[in-house]
């Protein structure tokens, strides 16, 4: 990235392949200090990475993890990495007669609210001045223009909506941060939770590894500039229509 090292990074959702792997690379590159990995859970992270205490279902602890990292100064990179497609009750459905409203306002809760709100109470901490990144990671099936296949009714629709908040939150931004860029993030398919029941064998074409995923994340961001700011953009930098 080439945001000044005086500005912060922070990854909300460390503790997953994806997000743990942005962490580290972020280390590696010191081109932000410090860096913040933020997750539920908690996680393993090098050495200098500070960790806090975050639930995207609970707005009080967003609010006090943006506190904390507030009292570092200017952020310069905010990045969440989290994500739900299946889990305890829920599925992908195939049919709209899978639609459970239990499983879609979990899904929507996770892959679209909580992104909300980590903007904000995020969004003010970024730079006034130079280049800043607020991502998240959407996916190249919340595409309406590109929906092909069918089904996945709350997958696809909370991440459609999520690049929607993206684009508003990129206009409203861009008031007073012209530099700063507001994008959503298709990693691909990768090897980690939330694509194992569906490729299960993570050396298959196509499925890259946590640490490819995040050096091509990483890669595409440090590519972009203001004039992108509200789009969607793959793995590879492609962009991604709406």
């Amino acid at each position: 990235m080439t945001a000044s090292p005086s500005t912060s990074a922070v990854v909300v959702g460390a503790s997953g392949g994806i997000g743990g792997a942005l962490i580290r690379a972020l280390a590696e590159s010191a081109a932000h200090a410090p860096i913040f990995a933020l997750s539920r859970s908690g996680s393993s992270v090098p050495q200098g990475v500070r960790t806090l205490p975050i639930d995207l279902s609970d707005e009080a602890t967003v609010a006090a993890a943006a506190a904390r990292v507030g009292e570092a100064g200017p952020v310069g990179l905010v990045i969440v990495a989290t994500g739900l497609l299946h889990g305890a009750g829920i599925l992908p459905e195939k049919t709209v007669r899978a639609l459970d409203p239990t499983a879609m306002a979990t899904v929507f809760s996770v892959n679209t609210i909580g992104p909300a709100l980590v903007a904000k109470h995020f969004v003010p901490l970024l730079a006034r001045r130079g280049r800043c990144v607020f991502a998240a990671l959407s996916a190249r099936v919340g595409s309406i223009g590109d929906n092909r296949l069918g089904g996945w009714y709350a997958y696809r629709a909370s991440k459609s909506a999520l690049n929607q908040i993206l684009r508003t939150l990129a206009i409203e931004v861009a008031r007073n941060r012209p530099e700063a860029i507001v994008v959503g993030l298709h990693p691909g398919t990768v090897a980690s939770g939330l694509s194992r029941p569906f490729r299960p064998d993570p050396t298959a074409d196509g499925v890259f590894s946590p640490e490819e995923s995040a050096a091509h994340l990483l890669r595409v961001l440090n590519g972009l500039s203001a004039d992108d700011t509200g789009g969607v953009f793959a793995w590879d930098g492609s962009p991604i229509p709406a």
